[in-house]
């Protein structure tokens, strides 16, 4: 069984104001910030989602400044089966349109190796894929093309490799299961039930299937967080982020669970407005002030 060894973990993606994936990308001098910021709060694992530009500076920041630091990188794939029970967008691509997506992907996975192998010291873990399975899903990807991937990643890296799914779901891709090195879950009890007095007690029951279901494998978290504001959930508070995040921690320190918090900074881009939900989930807001 892979067995990482526990380090405190977040998930760290820098954009600022007028910057995107897709869009401009955070300077040098931006991204050594933020670093310097989460070394000194004793992070020793950053998850981030794409093989980009920001994910090559943010590794040679840490090899620069030889912070003690380990990464997971991703690829964020595009989707490559159309989901009418997406509730994001009305999905009708073309054949075409999806064969397009397809080699993106793969595109995505030669530069995941190229960033993997340069990078070797800095990153201790790689995965496929992010939330490309759920019945919800905005990019689906089918799972014997995940296989593929893992399989894929193994044959060019020595590199543990996982997927990233939240809990409910992994136990409809149990095929996918066999072929990782190790079990990565998203939980949001500030999703599920808004509950914040039992939020931690459901991670920790969670995370306890996820063991009786996968025994053979390691289980982590790499998605547990909470947003501090959002218009149309009453639980989305300074205070109950600020309960959820301190409930948490000394549960994983306890335990020695590794778990990314989600997520580091407020990501402003994210949403049409600053109070949506999706933007506030950072430990620090877009101005890297802490909110508590």
């Amino acid at each position: 069984m892979q067995q990482f060894e526990y380090r405190k973990a977040i998930c760290y993606s820098g954009y600022r104001k007028g910057q995107s994936p897709k869009g401009e990308m955070p300077t040098r001098e931006q991204v050594e910030e933020d670093i310097k910021i989460l070394a000194d709060l004793g992070y020793g694992y950053l998850r981030m989602y794409d093989p980009n530009e920001h994910a090559r500076l943010v590794l040679e920041t840490i090899r620069k400044y030889n912070y003690p630091i380990k990464c997971m990188v991703g690829i964020d794939s595009d989707n490559e089966i159309n989901n009418p029970g997406c509730p994001f967008e009305d999905q009708h691509y073309t054949p075409e349109e999806l064969q397009a997506h397809r080699e993106r992907n793969d595109r995505e996975l030669e530069k995941l190796i190229e960033l993997t192998k340069e990078f070797d010291n800095e990153i201790f873990a790689v995965s496929v894929g992010n939330e490309n399975t759920p019945p919800w899903g905005q990019h689906m990807v089918s799972e014997s093309r995940l296989i593929r991937h893992v399989r894929k990643l193994k044959e060019n890296l020595d590199k543990p490799v996982t997927f990233c799914e939240g809990v409910s779901d992994w136990p409809n891709i149990r095929n996918l299961a066999a072929e990782v090195d190790f079990i990565s879950a998203h939980n949001y009890p500030y999703h599920y039930s808004g509950d914040i007095d039992n939020a931690v007690s459901d991670n920790k029951m969670f995370y306890k299937k996820l063991q009786e279901l996968f025994p053979d494998k390691q289980i982590i978290y790499t998605e547990v967080g909470w947003s501090s504001r959002a218009t149309d959930k009453p639980h989305a508070t300074l205070e109950n982020e600020k309960r959820y995040i301190t409930e948490l921690k000394a549960w994983l320190e306890e335990d020695k669970v590794i778990a990314f918090i989600f997520e580091a900074f407020d990501e402003l881009w994210k949403g049409d407005r600053p109070e949506a939900s999706e933007c506030n989930f950072g430990l620090y807001n877009e101005d890297r002030q802490p909110k508590w």
